[in-house]
C-alpha cells in the first residue's frame, strides 16, 4: 500500500451554530435553515476560539457547506473572505425523515439507528462516507497545506463521518463521535497514521 500523504498537518472541523431544528432535535438536512441569534453568538465566538487554536496562523483552505447555517458560522467567525463552498460538505439527506426527532421515527420504526439504517429516499451511511472521502481526497493531493491547517465549517452528522473516514474507518463508527453546535474538533497525525486529536471542544 501507498503511504498516505501527510497533509493537511490538521483539519479542524466546525460544527455551525444552533438553529431552530438542531435545539429541538430534528434532523435538518437539505433544509436551509438560519441561525438562531444563539448561533450567531456561538458563531462569533468561534473567531477567538479559532485564532488561539491555530495559534495566530491563517488557514490555507477554508471549505464550507453551501447552506447558510455553515456558511454563515463561517463568516461570522471571520473566514468570509476565504471561504470556499464544497457541495461535498452539505448534510446528510435525510429523505422522508427531513424534519423528524429520532424519536418521532423510532415511534414508527422500532429500534432506527441513523448510521445502521439509513434514510428513505435519502442517504445511507456509505454513500455520505463517499462525499466525505472526497473531501478527505481533495485535502491530501493539496501539497500546498503540508505545513498549513485546513478548516471545514459543516454540519454535525457529515463531519462525524469525515472524522470516521479520516481514521480509515467505516462511515457507522461516527455514531460514537457526538458533535454539539459551534463545537469545534481537530483530525492530525499520530506517528504518521490520521488520528483525532481533538473532539467536540466547546470550551469557552
Amino acid at each position: 500500500m501507498e503511504p498516505i500523504p501527510r497533509t493537511p498537518q490538521t483539519v479542524v472541523l466546525v460544527r455551525h451554530g444552533a438553529t431552530k431544528w438542531s435545539k429541538s432535535g430534528q434532523h435538518t438536512g437539505r433544509t436551509d435553515l438560519p441561525l438562531l441569534a444563539e448561533g450567531e453568538t456561538e458563531a462569533r465566538q468561534l473567531h477567538t476560539k479559532l485564532s488561539a487554536l491555530l495559534g495566530g496562523r491563517r488557514p490555507g483552505v477554508v471549505l464550507s457547506s453551501p447552506l447558510r447555517r455553515a456558511l454563515d458560522t463561517c463568516r461570522l467567525a471571520g473566514y468570509g473572505e476565504q471561504v470556499q463552498v464544497d457541495e461535498d460538505l452539505m448534510e446528510w439527506d435525510y429523505g422522508l425523515y427531513e424534519g423528524r426527532t429520532t424519536k418521532e421515527i423510532r415511534s414508527e420504526r422500532s429500534g432506527w439507528e441513523l448510521f445502521r439504517d439509513g434514510c428513505p429516499g435519502g442517504e445511507v451511511a456509505a454513500e455520505v462516507g463517499r462525499r466525505a472521502a472526497r473531501v478527505i481526497a481533495r485535502l491530501r493531493s493539496n501539497h500546498g497545506l503540508v505545513n498549513e491547517p485546513a478548516l471545514l465549517f459543516a454540519h454535525g452528522h457529515v463531519l462525524r463521518v469525515l472524522a470516521a473516514i479520516w481514521i480509515g474507518a467505516d462511515a457507522e463508527l461516527g455514531r460514537a463521535l457526538p458533535l454539539e453546535t459551534g463545537a469545534l474538533s481537530v483530525l492530525g497525525w499520530s506517528h504518521g497514521d490520521p488520528a483525532i486529536a481533538t473532539w467536540n471542544w466547546r470550551c469557552p
